[in-house]
């Protein structure tokens, strides 16, 4: 497999700068807190971060699963920080967020998955934020419903659980996961609650082919998916799964124009892209 080391001029990082990512930044470190914008090396950092914007992880920073594309730690996880639903309802309501995004790394050694901490960290942040609203990025927790439950009975505006690669890579890249259970939870979310708004995403350049990427859309609109997101993949190190090739910025757009034809209610298409990307207009 070859290992492509040179960026096309597209993919262009603005370099963190400003006060507002200045004060977040210290806001994360004396708070010991983590987020996946950091831990993933998400490329939009400064300017999400400028706008005030994070995606809080939550149940630590080490993840019990070894993803081939992902940046965060994978081992065995520390124990659980009992204050930390405390410590990011505080922050946010010190950052006066008005949409908050919530994701975790997979916790399948605890025997509820680390869903309980989700629960108390949703019910915290609208204790001191009444007017907030949630995304919830969450894990498969392995399809299990009773679990799913917890999530969808405590109402983000938007639960969201990334698909990551078209069917034929899964395997290969997302490794303990499985692409039909994912989309099994995204459709068993919409059923239970057609008012919570679904989501999920791709990501590109990792051998999929244009066939393919519409065969995973059309799969996720079955699911009554609402809202798709599609970035390209840029690998977080050298041990990590190598980049394919890189689309171009009309390829991103063109598959945001089909995107949008199947009936998503939001496309977010681009090579700078993630799951997180402009989640405040995803609740409008």
């Amino acid at each position: 497999m070859n290992i492509i080391k040179k960026k096309p001029s597209w993919i262009k990082v603005k370099l963190p700068m400003g006060k507002n990512y200045h004060n977040l930044q210290k806001l994360v470190s004396s708070h010991q807190l983590n987020t996946i914008c950091q831990s993933a090396s998400c490329p939009n950092i400064g300017e999400c971060w400028e706008k005030g914007v994070a995606t809080f992880m939550i149940l630590g920073n080490i993840c019990t699963r070894s993803c081939r594309f992902c940046g965060v730690k994978t081992g065995r996880p520390e124990e659980i920080d009992r204050e930390e639903p405390k410590k990011v309802a505080e922050s946010i309501k010190i950052l006066k967020i008005k949409h908050a995004v919530l994701t975790s790394v997979n916790r399948d050694d605890l025997k509820d998955m680390g869903s309980s901490i989700w629960v108390q960290t949703i019910q915290k942040i609208r204790c001191l934020n009444p007017y907030i609203t949630i995304e919830s990025l969450i894990p498969d927790f392995k399809g299990n419903k009773k679990i799913i439950d917890k999530i969808i009975n405590i109402q983000p505006e938007v639960i969201s659980h990334n698909l990551e690669t078209v069917s034929r890579l899964t395997k290969k890249i997302r490794i303990q996961a499985k692409y039909d259970r994912s989309l099994a939870v995204l459709q068993y979310i919409k059923e239970k609650n057609k008012n919570i708004r679904t989501k999920t995403g791709i990501m590109l350049g990792l051998g999929e082919t244009k066939e393919e990427i519409i065969k995973t859309m059309k799969d996720i609109r079955k699911a009554k998916v609402d809202i798709f997101t599609m970035g390209q993949y840029l690998q977080p190190s050298f041990k990590h799964y190598p980049v394919r090739f890189f689309i171009s910025p009309k390829q991103f757009k063109e598959l945001k124009k089909i995107g949008l034809e199947m009936g998503f209610k939001y496309v977010e298409s681009g090579p700078l892209v993630r799951s997180s990307y402009h989640a405040e207009k995803h609740v409008k």
